[in-house]
């Protein structure tokens, strides 16, 4: 699935979250939307997944606008992992991913064959498919999302901070995992973070927003080498592993 967002605005109240946006998301790739808190990042995720509507400009899938008569069927080709997880406390591991498939009617030899698959796609442990969430670690719940998200083999899979509230080693492993999951699967994937690191560690494109605005997009390393402006400069100088890019003196 190919997905843009056509000269979109969205505004809440009298300040606009993404204003005038024109993005493209290169099909099998991994693109990291990264800048600074309240950028517009996560808006441009719900914007994609019919959460909320543009108030000016179209989103698209495939070259025509969302669907606004099947929108249920666009959320099945695109799997979404949340901040935290957002996994339901009364359901076990295995409860929560499995969700849309018991939904949907599947019988009881698929869901479990696409469950083991998950499990060892995510290297999440057998044994703590059978637990409830408060009783997993950070980085299991994150796991688990990430199999809920996958679970109807979607085209496109969207993540929002996976990242962000786990411990520096646990962060650091879960970080492998999904860039080695992102190259097995190659499907589209749009990752939001604010972390460099992370971005230049997972991405194949960098776009970096500033107030709702695309300020620079390409390969971590074509930002890192050519800003467009100090802010890229300073921004990415930010990161772990990424080389920091300071004007020339004058």
């Amino acid at each position: 699935m190919n997905l843009r967002l056509a000269g979109v605005t969205k505004r809440y109240g009298a300040g606009a979250a993404v204003d005038g946006l024109d993005l493209t998301f290169a099909s099998g790739k991994t693109t990291a939307l990264l800048g600074p808190s309240g950028c517009g990042k996560s808006t441009v995720l719900r914007l994609l997944v019919a959460l909320v509507t543009p108030d000016a400009g179209q989103v698209e899938a495939d070259g025509r606008p969302l669907p606004a008569h099947d929108i249920e069927a666009l959320r099945r080709r695109i799997g979404y992992v949340i901040q935290d997880g957002g996994l339901f406390p009364h359901l076990t591991a295995a409860g929560n991913v499995t969700l849309m498939a018991r939904h949907l009617g599947w019988d009881a030899a698929r869901i479990a064959a696409r469950l083991e698959e998950l499990r060892a796609l995510t290297r999440f442990p057998a044994d703590g498919l059978t637990r409830y969430p408060n009783e997993l670690s950070g980085g299991q719940v994150q796991r688990v999302a990430i199999m809920r998200g996958l679970l109807l083999d979607p085209e496109v899979l969207l993540l929002d901070e996976p990242l962000s509230a786990l411990d520096p080693l646990v962060r650091a492993e879960l970080r492998d995992d999904l860039r080695a999951i992102f190259r097995s699967l190659g499907k589209t994937v749009i990752i939001v973070t604010h972390d460099v690191g992370e971005a230049a560690h997972l991405a194949d494109v960098v776009v970096l927003m500033r107030d709702g605005r695309v300020v620079q997009q390409g390969p971590m390393a074509t930002l890192a080498a050519t800003p467009a402006d100090p802010f890229v400069a300073a921004f990415l100088a930010t990161g772990n592993g990424v080389p920091a890019v300071t004007e020339p003196q004058r």
